[in-house]
């Protein structure tokens, strides 16, 4: 296996040797070993790598129709040698950069007929969804490159039970937890916790309204018998992890994977809770930022030698090798940075902030990675201004809203330098942009620091109305 980690500076570590202990030493836990980082940094440094290969007149396959598949669209589309993007369903957004194809993201007999009858020559997939039923084992099945993890490895977002217990095999840093399918097995549990925040989390996927933190045991008896009694979350919640609350700042780290290979992506930082000051409920995200200074280079060194290769290695050795991108959401503790969740895309907001960012070919990257030759990359090259991205939403999000109604000033906003407006819950009728999700629009832009980065999105924000649109006007504040 091989890691390499690169940033602006092309800083790369090698794991390689590491992990030929490990094959014949599984029952080794990762934390336990060590090795000469500076050594693997020189001989990975010295190594002559291939030629990567050149593409030329590739035609792109975007699965999804948010606020990140926008942004795949758009990087994508500027690639050398990319001939086409489509993207199904896509968005309002999507069908400028791209070109919109009329089939659901979860249809995956008519998305491989697709790309079969268009001669796609890579399918990438944005959500969770179509992964989790296995969109990435069927294309392969019939001879067709796409980048993405197989269903089993999906589990481990598609599933808080299978990502919990394999943290606690591979010895991951996470919070203590149980799983529970009866109620008042729950309750009993929770009766014996000690007073205070605690966290509980629908197994399934549940469009991002399956985690709930409570402030007491209370609380949390609740929210257990609303999945587990009321089935709010249908079979989703039928299974459900209950485990402490972490405390501290949250961060996201993003890894290209190919099963052997991994390279992180710059980091970034979500903002989860609806209002100001991280007030109000959970939602998918209401900006992000790129990078996050809160996560340094040592800590970085942590995440990467107690998190993600030991996250690899053990889904390997499991039976579940894991291909696609592998995004940790972590919690930034006193005792060192700890797992929250994992998801095996890229994340929204996440994506539009690093993207934003990226100046190396993504077509090639991706290409590489689902042929499992990651490590012909020589690297990656990023733009070292940050970027922010502001999320606008719709009235009532994240419960009920209106749909259908019309936005003013993205083309303003569009046209404002180092600023890229991703659509994300959007249509079109009648040359009119209208809303038709509950995060609408994702205002992303560049700045010397993060302060002007934060200035220059939300100078396009100002440009962007439609009747019921909000914002929370502190993205990046806690940088």
């Amino acid at each position: 296996m091989t890691v390499e980690r690169f940033n602006s500076k092309k800083l790369a570590v090698s794991f390689r040797e590491l992990f030929c202990f490990l094959r014949y030493a599984p029952a080794y836990r990762i934390q336990s070993l060590t090795f000469d980082s500076d050594k693997a940094v020189r001989r990975l440094r010295d190594r002559h790598p291939r030629i990567p290969q050149k593409y030329t007149q590739m035609k792109i396959l975007v699965v999804g129709q948010g606020g990140r598949e926008h942004a795949l669209v758009y990087k994508l589309s500027k690639c050398e040698g990319v001939e086409k993007v489509y993207c199904a369903p896509g968005n309002a957004g999507t069908a400028v950069d791209g070109e919109n194809v009329n089939i659901a993201a979860d249809d995956l007999g008519r998305l491989m007929s697709f790309a079969k009858r268009n001669a796609i020559d890579l399918t990438v997939v944005g959500p969770e969804v179509p992964l989790v039923l296995g969109i990435v084992d069927e294309f392969k099945l019939h001879g067709l490159k796409i980048f993405g993890p197989s269903k089993a490895a999906a589990q481990l977002e598609g599933s808080k039970a299978f990502s919990k217990d394999l943290m606690k095999r591979a010895g991951i840093p996470t919070a203590a937890y149980k799983t529970f399918t009866r109620l008042e097995e729950a309750h009993s549990y929770i009766d014996v916790m000690d007073e205070g925040p605690l966290v509980v989390k629908a197994d399934g996927l549940a469009a991002g309204k399956g985690v709930e933190v409570c402030s007491n045991r209370d609380g949390a008896k609740s929210a257990a018998s609303r999945m587990l009694l009321q089935d709010i979350h249908g079979v989703a919640g039928r299974k459900i992890v209950i485990e402490e609350c972490l405390i501290g700042q949250e961060a996201s780290i993003l890894a290209i994977v190919d099963g052997d290979t991994i390279i992180p992506l710059e980091t970034s930082q979500d903002h989860k809770r609806a209002l100001d000051g991280d007030q109000g409920p959970n939602t998918g995200g209401m900006g992000a930022y790129s990078p996050a200074p809160v996560v340094t280079e040592a800590i970085m060194d942590e995440i990467i030698r107690r998190i993600l290769v030991p996250t690899v290695h053990t889904m390997r050795v499991s039976g579940y090798p894991f291909s696609g991108v592998l995004y940790a959401g972590l919690m930034l503790t006193e005792n060192g940075p700890k797992v929250i969740e994992y998801n095996v895309r890229f994340g929204d907001p996440e994506a539009q902030a690093v993207l934003m960012r990226l100046k190396s070919d993504l077509a090639q990257v991706l290409s590489l990675a689902a042929s499992g030759r990651l490590a012909e990359l020589e690297g990656l090259e990023w733009d070292e201004r940050p970027a922010v991205c502001v999320v606008m939403a719709s009235e009532g999000y994240p419960g009920s809203y209106g749909k259908g109604r019309v936005i003013e000033g993205i083309y303003d906003a569009d046209n404002l330098p180092d600023t890229k407006v991703f659509h994300a819950g959007t249509s079109s009728k009648d040359m009119h942009v209208l809303n038709d999700g509950g995060r609408v629009l994702g205002v992303t832009a560049m700045g010397d620091t993060i302060p002007e980065a934060k200035a220059a999105a939300y100078r396009a924000v100002s440009k962007i109305s439609w009747d019921g649109g909000w914002y929370r006007s502190d993205i990046s504040d806690k940088a």
